[in-house]
């Protein structure tokens, strides 16, 4: 029988309790160094501090337009996806806790350096938190040994919760995890509470304050974490589908044992109504029904889980009251709903499209380009096979395996007289396993779920050597720490062999894992860095006040830029780094905006974006999309190009899967040992490919600027294979990690010499890391004689309120027909304006 079963005064509860706590708070303590043991990574010598994810620095970015316009924060940004801008999906609450923190360390006036340290310890203490709701959960679910033991796996859960949770991983995941266990926990008590004391609704108008209160304030709390949890993420209608889901099958357990169901009609009502309360400040109400947006879809969803409970109580009682067969209950409740859906479709088709396709969000396996996203991918499948490999290496063997048991065995519970909390605990834990079967991103949330059914396991264990026996002994003999010694005569050796299996099979893997996990990230790498700082010093300003919030543009209209803004071009991944340390606006970010391609068939329009851009065969069409981008029929949608390594090599497939386009950039070939896949024509033949591998050579509008350092990549192979098979001269070497390219108008080149014939334009470029490449292009004079070359560089270097490129060429073009050789120079404003030059 667990503690919660003994009415015991306050003053009891915390003698008997204090040694557990103080076991707790070595838990949390030893779990928050675990969390900072990469700090190194994060704060550095220069005193740059290296957030580990992108939307850790999106997020530092809210924060500090957040601090300055206090209490006011963006909602919306159009400094990312230009020339659209981006609504802020990401919930207040934790901007909101780490600037109220700020404040209050800063009194009132927090520097850039205390920020970013608030910022970088944030989710190390949010993780570290996450041991207390687990506690309690463990100890409700079966007694103090069980809470302890899932706090312990917890604390050293090893995979997403860990690497989400750690010093320098600002995002608001961390917070999901910790308020939506602590509304478990809460939910839980308040079934407990309000079960233990017997309530019905009638008990609220006869005055039995002794019967409701600790409901009541359970429940209160219950809905104030789950509105904090919905707060730090507007996707938080997920509980709301468990609390419904397991309520329905509580109702109808319930109902076939002929017992009441007030207590859990109560509870839910109580708690959707607090959320309702609570979110309506933040909802949207331009937004009409959105899942990803605060808008009227999450009031609606807290008042349809009261109309819920409320229906389900009246039913239950009507069918006692007119003693219905138990049966009908079940039947009834299909038939409501199928009602409701029906009527729901015909008020708002708005709504009831987002309601069905809403579950295939988190549920369903994603697709098409969205498959390429690593957390959005399925857990249990790689490559279209379905694999445990990434399940026991984010869980360990031991801890799935032992949770997979727990549900099991949670399962046999229904069919003898499971609690409430049982029932609740099973639910949870199989729709965060269904969700992670959809997106591996849920692991962090499954993480707590494994270590509080592992830890039910390691439970009942202990029970079975008569480990409560034990706990009791413990309570009459520790009165004080120093009595602790004489406690360990009553161990028995079944106990101890009980606590080893537990420790060799469930602690030491997590722990085993955690340390293993906790080496730093190289994100971003400091070639990113560097390319990003140098594009803040040398590009334009765009004219728009980086720490400024903006209101948003009426629906139908677009933002109203200065003349003087413009986009940076390059893959999705790397947009928040340019916004944030370069504060330049991407064209497409870590949200999925400005990727274009295509959606939902091969034979839709391909939709200009970044996709588009870095897989068209030509410069032309390249082009085409960078003009299709701005609306503005006088502005391009980009400025800027930037490629790395990785956009060259590792992840051109995934690009190329968001057009639904991805076959013929690869081919066999016979390497005499067997064959390989190299790269094709088509490849070499992609914008991208013509910008990084072959530096931009013979592209007439597009030039190089500045590149970073070389580091080992792929890319000497992808060289290789281009001189191999496709009769190149490039230099077989590593070149800049990243290379920044700008989209100019071009210097046109003219002149005549006779009919038909071949007219070369070069130069030799030196980039600022001192390598040199050879830019030429080639043409045939028309049937007068006149030839034309639109050429990039300027000759002359650069001028004040221009790009500050650090890559140019060495000397003048030289252009070459026949046995004539004559040199070319020109200047930028030649370049920038596209004026003409006659040789």
């Amino acid at each position: 029988m667990s503690s919660q079963d003994h009415p015991v005064s306050f003053k009891d509860k915390i003698k008997s309790s204090w040694p557990y706590t103080l076991v707790v708070a070595v838990i949390f303590f030893v779990s928050l160094w675990i969390r900072t043991l990469p700090s190194y990574s994060v704060f550095l010598p220069s005193g740059f501090v290296k957030f580990t994810s992108n939307d850790a620095w999106y997020h530092m970015r809210t924060l500090n337009v957040l601090l300055q316009n206090y209490p006011k924060r963006m909602f919306f940004n159009p400094m990312t996806n230009y020339p659209y801008g981006s609504y802020i999906h990401f919930g207040p609450l934790y901007d909101q806790m780490m600037a109220l923190t700020s404040l209050i360390l800063g009194l009132g006036n927090p520097s850039s350096e205390l920020v970013s340290t608030v910022g970088a310890y944030f989710p190390a203490v949010l993780g570290a938190l996450t041991v207390i709701p687990v506690y309690y959960i463990g100890k409700y679910l079966g007694g103090h040994k069980t809470g302890i033991l899932a706090a312990i796996l917890i604390a050293f859960a090893p995979g997403q919760f860990l690497y989400r949770s750690t010093i320098g991983f600002t995002d608001h995941h961390v917070a999901e995890s910790l308020f939506s266990t602590f509304f478990m926990m809460f939910f839980m008590l308040a079934l407990i509470t309000s079960k233990k004391n017997k309530l019905h609704f009638e008990d609220l108008f006869n005055n039995k304050f002794n019967v409701v209160k600790e409901p009541l304030a359970y429940s209160v709390m219950a809905g104030v974490m789950y509105s904090a949890y919905q707060l730090s993420w507007a996707g938080a209608s997920l509980f709301a589908l468990i609390a419904v889901a397991y309520a329905i099958f509580q109702y109808i357990l319930d109902n076939f044992r002929n017992e009441s169901s007030d207590y859990l009609g109560f509870t839910g009502i109580i708690i959707f109504l607090v959320s309702a309360i609570l979110i309506l400040p933040f909802v949207h109400s331009d937004m009409g029904f959105s899942l990803y947006y605060y808008s009227w879809f999450h009031v609606i969803i807290s008042f349809g889980a009261i109309a819920g409970f409320a229906a389900l109580s009246f039913i239950e009682r009507e069918f006692k009251k007119r003693q219905v067969k138990a049966y009908y209950y079940p039947l009834l409740i299909v038939g409501i709903a199928f009602l409701g859906l029906i009527a729901v479709k015909i008020a708002s088709p708005s709504l009831y499209s987002l309601i069905i396709s809403a579950p295939n969000t988190i549920f369903g396996i994603q697709t098409g380009g969205a498959a390429t996203i690593a957390e959005a991918s399925s857990i249990f499948y790689h490559g279209g096979t379905f694999t445990l490999s990434k399940v026991f290496r984010t869980f360990t063997v031991s801890g799935f395996l032992f949770s997979f048991l727990g549900i099991l065995i949670l399962i046999a519970n229904i069919f003898r007289k499971p609690k409430p909390e049982e029932v609740l605990v099973l639910f949870w834990s199989i729709f965060i396993l269904l969700a992670i079967y959809g997106q591996n991103r849920f692991a962090y949330y499954y993480s707590v779920n494994v270590s509080v059914l592992s830890a039910y396991v390691g439970g009942l264990l202990l029970e079975k050597v008569k480990w409560n026996e034990l706990d009791q002994k413990f309570k009459n003999t520790v009165k004080s720490p120093s009595d602790i010694p004489k406690f360990f005569k009553f161990v028995k050796i079944e106990q101890m062999i009980a606590v080893l299996a537990i420790a060799v099979f469930l602690i030491y893997p997590v722990y085993g894992s955690a340390l293993a996990q906790t080496g730093g990230s190289n994100d971003p790498r400091w070639e990113w860095v560097e390319a990003s700082q140098w594009l803040r010093s040398n590009t334009p300003d765009p004219g728009m006040d980086y720490n400024a919030t903006y209101e948003a543009p009426e629906n139908g209209k677009l933002f109203a830029y200065p003349d003087t803004a413009y986009g940076v071009m390059s893959w999705w991944d790397y947009g928040h780094w340019i916004e944030v340390i370069g504060h330049r606006m991407p064209n497409a970010n870590p949200f999925q905006a400005g990727i274009g391609g295509r959606r939902g068939s091969i034979n839709e329009t391909n939709q200009p974006g970044a996709s588009t851009f870095f897989t068209a065969q030509s410069e032309e069409e390249a082009s085409s999309v960078l003009e299709a981008i701005d609306p503005d029929p006088d502005k391009a949608g980009a400025r800027y190009i930037i490629s790395d390594a990785k956009m060259a090599t590792e992840i051109f497939i995934p690009m190329a899967t968001w057009t639904l386009d991805t076959g013929g950039y690869y081919q066999s070939y016979w390497t005499g040992s067997g064959y390989q896949n190299v790269p094709s024509a088509r490849y070499y033949n992609s914008m991208e490919a013509r910008l990084h591998i072959l530096d931009g050579n013979d592209l007439k509008q597009y030039r190089m600027v500045h590149e970073t350092w070389a580091d080992q990549t792929q890319e000497v192979v992808y060289r290789q294979v281009y001189n191999l098979l496709f009769r190149g001269n490039i230099p077989e070497v590593d070149t800049g990690y990243i290379k920044i390219f700008e989209y100019v108008k071009g210097a046109k080149v003219t002149g005549t010499v006779s009919p038909n014939e071949t007219v070369k334009i070069g130069t030799k470029i030196i980039t600022g890391q001192g390598r040199t490449f050879d830019y030429f292009q080639s043409t045939t004079s028309d049937s007068s004689g006149r030839y034309e070359f639109t050429v990039p560089y300027s000759t002359e270097g650069p001028i004040s309120g221009g790009t500050q490129f650090d890559t140019s060429p060495s000397g003048p073009y030289v252009l070459r027909y026949g046995d004539t050789t004559k040199e070319v120079r020109i200047n930028e404003e030649a370049v920038l304006k596209g004026e003409t030059i006659q040789v």
